[in-house]
């Protein structure tokens, strides 16, 4: 399906950690995807994926030039995507990768112009700004609800990974932190709601030289150095001249601010976890009180994560079912290589002036995804 002629784009992912879980058991929700084949630097977790989830268990070589796979699902830790999906394409493949879309700007770069030298698609997660959620925001906006956007706040804030990961160090080192690991999806959804950025302000600080561990595991009671900052305030300058204040922290034990809100000529909305594709949506016409949208009755939105007792909907898939859908239609997905290498480059601008003090400047780009319609949702579900 090189160039999307088929109904159904067959996957194969490399990389069988926790996230795959998801993407597996997702699948099925959606029309014209399947999972074929998996492979890990584990063979034992490929091949527990494999037998759980009727897949073909290869190693990442094989997978990659399987002639049955014509996308590669990157699900392997960053600093190993832009080896894995440069492979990929070099092998005439699609790629979809986890976020980010590489460890670096330049490599990203790298990563979408070599796709479109061979005519492939390349996407990146978070896709979770396609969820119910997202899709209502941006209607509200787009409709005018709260007239001309003008001025917006973002906020990704808690206590950092030591309290549940059992090896948390690579958090805190270069190309961690809280902006690279969770600005992704806050980054991704202003874009869909409001268009690129064109510039960047930051500060940037830590409350401590060393993180100690407290998660059960072998180095629980021992310490890891930060090499990162662990939080950071920024002013992001949009294209289309709104301005949005995004903090990112681990340094946080309590706050009540929300995730995102977005202020306008005449009202406000407010919007839950992107990191989430559902939840309550806000809406203050001229400064009234909230009122409350529940979105968990749209397409991707109802509760379904974890199994055994949902609080979240999570649909990770989605992404790829859209890609898929580009493919057959002949369009660009709206989870694309663009978008990812915008949120990267935007991202690093962040870290760059919250080290350096000074403003950065952003390429020109049009990469805010085409709105997903209600309708055009549904018919990406099986």
């Amino acid at each position: 399906m090189s160039k999307g002629t088929s109904d159904q784009l067959r996957i194969g992912v490399v990389g069988c950690g926790s996230i795959s879980l998801a993407y597996l058991r997702n699948a099925p929700l959606f029309h014209g995807v399947r999972i074929v084949a998996c492979a890990d630097l584990n063979p034992a977790a490929a091949k527990e994926k494999a037998e759980a989830f009727g897949l073909q268990a290869l190693d990442s070589d094989q997978l990659i030039k399987s002639p049955s796979v014509d996308l590669v699902l990157n699900l392997t830790v960053p600093s190993a995507h832009f080896e894995i999906s440069m492979r990929a394409l070099n092998e005439g493949k699609h790629v979809f990768t986890e976020k980010p879309l590489s460890a670096t700007a330049k490599e990203g770069r790298m990563l979408v112009e070599t796709a479109e030298k061979y005519g492939l698609v390349i996407g990146s997660a978070p896709d979770t700004f396609l969820g119910a959620a997202g899709r209502h925001a941006r209607m509200l906006v787009e409709s005018g609800k709260i007239g001309m956007p003008v001025i917006g706040t973002a906020f990704m804030m808690g206590r950092g990974m030591e309290h549940w990961h059992p090896d948390p160090g690579f958090y805190y080192q270069p190309g961690g932190g809280p902006v690279l690991d969770m600005g992704p999806y806050y980054l991704s959804m202003l874009v869909n709601l409001i268009g690129p950025i064109r510039r960047v302000h930051a500060i940037a600080t830590s409350a401590y030289p060393e993180r100690l561990i407290t998660a059960e595991g072998p180095r629980k009671g021992t310490r890891v150095p930060v090499a990162t900052p662990t939080s950071l305030l920024s002013l992001l300058e949009f294209a289309s001249g709104v301005k949005i204040t995004f903090g990112a922290s681990w340094d946080v034990f309590r706050h009540s601010n929300r995730p995102i809100e977005l202020h306008g000529t005449e009202g406000s909305i407010g919007l839950p976890d992107p990191d989430n594709f559902s939840g309550i949506v806000s809406l203050s016409d001229h400064g009234g009180p909230w009122s409350n949208v529940d979105t968990s009755a749209l397409p991707f939105g109802a509760l379904n994560w974890p199994a055994e007792a949902p609080d979240r909907g999570n649909y990770r898939m989605l992404g790829l079912a859209d890609l898929a859908a580009g493919l057959r239609e002949g369009r660009k997905p709206r989870v694309s290589g663009d978008l990812a290498l915008h949120v990267l480059e935007v991202m690093e601008a962040i870290l760059t002036a919250g080290e350096s003090g000074g403003p950065q400047d952003i390429a020109p780009t049009s990469c805010r995804p085409e709105a997903l319609p209600e309708e055009d949702a549904r018919k990406l579900l099986a």
